[in-house]
């Protein structure tokens, strides 16, 4: 690792290439540079992932209407799984 003016360091490593085509692509569709998706996938993996699938669809969640109970009223479960 060396220390560029930015305060950054220079890291380098190798990937196999259908992940750095992957990367490639991410970056193009995000517009952002190559280690710019690393370092947020990095920071990412790094706070874990304890987030919590109503944190993840942040504000999608109560945008639907419907029955509150869906998921625990047998009445909303007949024939499921048949």
């Amino acid at each position: 690792m060396r220390n560029t003016r930015s305060g950054m360091r220079v890291v380098s490593l190798k990937l196999p290439a259908d992940l750095d085509r992957v990367l490639t692509r991410i970056a193009q569709k995000r517009n952002a540079s190559r280690s710019q998706v690393l370092r947020e996938a990095l920071e990412s993996y790094a706070r874990g992932s304890a987030r919590s699938v109503t944190a993840a669809a942040g504000e999608l969640v109560g945008s639907v209407t419907g029955p509150r109970d869906l998921s625990t009223n047998p009445k909303h479960l007949t024939g499921y799984g048949e």
